[in-house]
This record gives structure tokens, sequence and C-alpha cells, in this order.
């Protein structure tokens, strides 16, 4: 069974005469407790192109010290990662092959890299004697097992925090060092140093030119734009499979959200890209959000009843409002998570990451792609404006209930088009787009929260009958349907409001400039 942990630590270039300071003198500890020396040897995975590395993950399986086993670290900010761990075994456990599938695809995990390391650990204690940081000097042997078959050895001081403490001790702990001639290292990672420096053809060029990545080209022309857009929501898509099922706050909806932007960059823009190759991968993004959805409209919908019941006196919730909401929304999301889970398992989701690879490696261009972004991205966006503004007017031509309800649906659906249009062209054209964006978002907010009025109702009929018919009274379940009606109706009469701020001439002019 994986388990999970949040590193945060620095790394130091050292030598073999490098000497540490007095760490006392750190502001906040009382002592440093010598541990000694352990040896570590550790076996690097990756795909014979290396994915994941380029992509800053890290796959080990290592003997020795007390974590020995499996080790996957993801990157979550400069000197932090997220280290999932599983019990030292001879295979790599599936729990963390599924973490990586979004990556590795169908492609076998080699060994690239052997690192031993002589670890030399200090604990930095507080006045209680809590340990605050763990400092360790490590010289490291780096073998490469593919690719190649070059070598390494360098020192290196690593501090690390311990859990739950507070990352600005790390910053003491630096001047500390720093001021005894201790710079901070040129590689995020012993994995990143070991593939730089037993390259084949290496040399001793500086570290920092040597791990360098390569710097993207600078998007000129209207095709540019528009794939630099794409190629980002599917890096994110690539990027949220492991949060997703690993269960990570709001990485559900962030996937979501990106499979959405990509098919809304495709209808966008269907005359820089070719709709007869992006069509069939828009149909199998609207199946994977449509999937995604099914544990994510849920738990909107429950926060949102949740929050209802909350808001009301103590004296108008009658009956067990809270423990039937429970009852029933655990019933929905029975084995949802699970479904989740194989949906991205599955050969048909593997298959559509391979037709964004492809989208990747030769983007369908029209002939428009050529030509300047500000000739050809304005024209784009300003019709998912005019297709925004067609529903809105129709929306509200109708009368309330249930067809303009429906109608209110639909022009949700055109803002939030019309809001990633915006968005995916603010890089080239800058505030128009950005505060057309801005604009566009407004709007859809609006249209949202009278959509999820809907939603809510549907879901609070369905509950006051079932309190009803298990002899409950279903007052509290019928105040909070008038509380969502009147929702609804506050939101159609902020809508024309909102919609005018939205629309106005000058915004659309500027775009067109």
């Amino acid at each position: 069974m994986a388990d999970s942990k949040r590193e945060i630590e620095r790394k130091y270039e050292a030598t073999v005469d490098t000497r540490l300071p007095e760490l006392t003198r750190v502001a906040g500890v009382a002592a440093v407790d010598h541990r000694g020396v352990m040896e570590l040897d550790a076996v690097y995975y990756d795909t014979e192109d290396h994915r994941l590395a380029a992509d800053s993950l890290t796959l080990r399986r290592r003997t020795g010290g007390d974590d020995a086993g499996w080790h996957l670290k993801f990157p979550v900010a400069s000197g932090i990662r997220d280290e999932i761990r599983a019990p030292l075994s001879d295979t790599l456990p599936g729990s963390l092959a599924a973490l990586v599938r979004s990556r590795v695809r169908e492609t076998e995990l080699v060994p690239v890299v052997r690192l031993h390391s002589s670890r030399d650990v200090h604990h930095l204690l507080g006045p209680d004697g809590s340990l605050l940081a763990e400092l360790s000097v490590d010289e490291v042997r780096a073998v490469r097992l593919a690719g190649g078959s070059g070598t390494a050895a360098w020192t290196e001081i690593e501090v690390e925090l311990a859990d739950d403490g507070d990352p600005t001790f790390l910053d003491a702990v630096e001047h500390r060092l720093r001021k005894a001639g201790v710079r901070p290292s040129a590689s995020a990672s012993k994995l990143a140093r070991a593939l730089a420096e037993t390259a084949p053809g290496s040399r001793t060029a500086p570290k920092k030119q040597r791990t360098a990545k390569k710097t993207a080209a600078r998007p000129r022309t209207a095709g540019d734009h528009v794939m630099a857009y794409v190629r980002d929501q599917i890096t994110a898509v690539v990027a949220l499979d492991p949060a997703v099922r690993r269960g990570l706050p709001d990485s559900v909806h962030q996937m979501r959200v990106a499979t959405r932007r990509l098919r809304s960059a495709f209808r966008t823009y269907r005359k820089v890209l070719d709709r007869t190759v992006t069509d069939p991968v828009g149909d199998e993004l609207k199946w994977l959000a449509a999937e995604l959805g099914i544990d994510r409209d849920q738990e909107v919908l429950d926060e949102r009843l949740r929050a209802r019941i909350a808001d009301l006196p103590g004296t108008l919730v009658l009956g067990p409002v809270r423990s039937r909401l429970r009852i029933w929304s655990v019933a929905r999301r029975h084995g949802s998570r699970r479904r989740t889970v194989g949906v991205l398992d599955g050969k048909r989701y593997l298959a559509l990451l391979e037709s964004l690879d492809a989208l990747q490696a030769a983007p369908p261009l029209l002939s428009a792609a050529a030509h300047a972004p500000e000739d050809t991205l304005p024209r784009a966006v300003l019709r998912d404006y005019e297709r925004l503004a067609t529903r809105i007017g129709h929306a509200l031509e109708l009368r309330p209930g249930p067809d303009r309800d429906l109608a209110m649906h639909d022009a949700r659906k055109a803002a939030k088009r019309a809001r990633y249009a915006g968005e995916a062209a603010t890089a080239a054209l800058g505030r128009p787009a950005k505060k057309f964006a801005r604009r566009m978002k407004a709007v859809q907010t609006v249209l949202g929260d009278h959509q999820d009025s809907v939603v809510a109702r549907g879901a609070l009929r369905t509950l006051a009958a079932q309190a009803h018919a298990a002899g409950e009274t279903a007052f509290t379940w019928g105040l909070l349907y008038g509380h969502e009606e009147a929702t609804a109706a506050a939101r159609e009469q902020e809508l024309p409001e909102v919609w005018e701020r939205a629309s106005r001439p000058k915004l659309r002019a500027a775009l067109e400039r």
C-alpha cells in the first residue's frame, strides 16, 4: 500500500573537504544530533526517452536507510515535492505504475541510473528536542544503466524540513551555510545531475548549462499562439491524471476544465486548426469530460445543499435533514471514484492521450494559421461572442420556466466557450482579450449559478419525496426549494445588467484593432 509525504528540501554544492558551520548558531536550533553515516543504494527508472525526467518526476527503488522501498516524487514548487512511497519489492508496485501511466502509456520502464550515496546525517533539534530539519552530507556515485555507460561522482548537502515544519526555517539554515561559503546546487535533483553528467559525450561544462531546459520558440503566427494554448491544456490533462487517481482536492474539476478548454479551442479556432483532425479528438474529450463529471457534479451539488442547510436557523431544520442528505449523497456517489480510475486505466483514454500526442507532433494547421494573430484571432473570438449574444437574447425573450432554464443553460455553455476563446488569445492580443475573458467569466458565473439552482431544485424534489415516503416532514426540503427558486429569479434579473457590461462596443472594438 502506498503512502504519501510532502517533502520540502534544499540542496547545496559541496566537496569532500567542505566543513559544516556551527549549526547551533542558526536561530531556533538548540542542538545538533549526529546520527552517523548510512549507505543508500537507489536504482532510478524511466522510459528510454526519459519522459518522467522531462517532467521532473523521479521513480526509484532504494535500499538502505529507514525508508527503503519504492519512491515516486512529483514536483509541487521549487524545492517542494510530493513523495509517494510503497514497500520494497522486486517489481514496481501497481499503485505507483498507475500514477505514471499518463506519461509512460504502454512504454516499458527501465533502469536508467544507479546512485550509491554515503549519507552523513545530522538532526537539527529545537529547545524541546523536537526535530526541525535533517541535514545530510551525501557523497554520491552515479552509474549510467541505459543510454550510455558513464559515471559521475559529487558531494552535496541536503537540508530537509521536518514534517509540519515552518519553511522559513530553511531560510535561516541557508543564511548560515552561505556565510560559510556553501552555495545552492544548480541541479534540482540527484537524478537530473546524474543524467547530465553521465550522458554520452558529457564534458565538464558548467552544470547550469548542462541541465538547462530548451526554451520554446516565441509564438509569432496565429497558429503558433493557438498551438501554444493547446499544448498547455494537453500538458494539464497529463499532469492532472495522477492527482485524480490520488483523489487530490479539485483535481477532477481542473482536469475536466482542461478537456473543455481544448474542445473550445478546436471549435473557436476552426479557421486555424483542421476540423477533420480535431473533431474526432474533440468527441473523445467530450466523453472524458462527461466521465469525470459524474463524481464532480455530485460533489458540487452536495456542497451547495450542505451550505444551504447550514445557513438555515436551527428552528427551520426539521427532521433528520443532514443524515438524509448524507445517505442520498453516498448512494449516488458509490463507486464513482472507482469508475473514474477505471476510465483512466482504460484503452479508450490511452488512445485519446496518443491522439493528443500526435496532434502536438503534427499540428493540423490550415492556411490561416500562417497569418498574424492580430488578423485572425479577434475574428474567432468575436464569432463566439456573437454566438453568446444570440443565445442570451433568446433566453431573455422567454418567460420564466423550463424553456428559459434550458435556454440559459445553453447560454452558459456559450459564455464558457467565449471566455476560453479570450483566454486563449490573451498571449497574442494582450489586455483587450484578457478583459474580454474576464467579462465573459462574469456572465458565465451568473448563468452557472442559475443552472446550479435548477439542478438543486431537482435534487430537492427527490429528497422531499424520499422524506415523505419515510414518514418524515418535508418542510425543510420545501423551504430550500423556495430558496433555490428565489436564487434563480435573482440571477435572471441580474443577467441583463451583467450582459450589458460585458457587451460594451468599446471592448469589442479594442479586440478588432
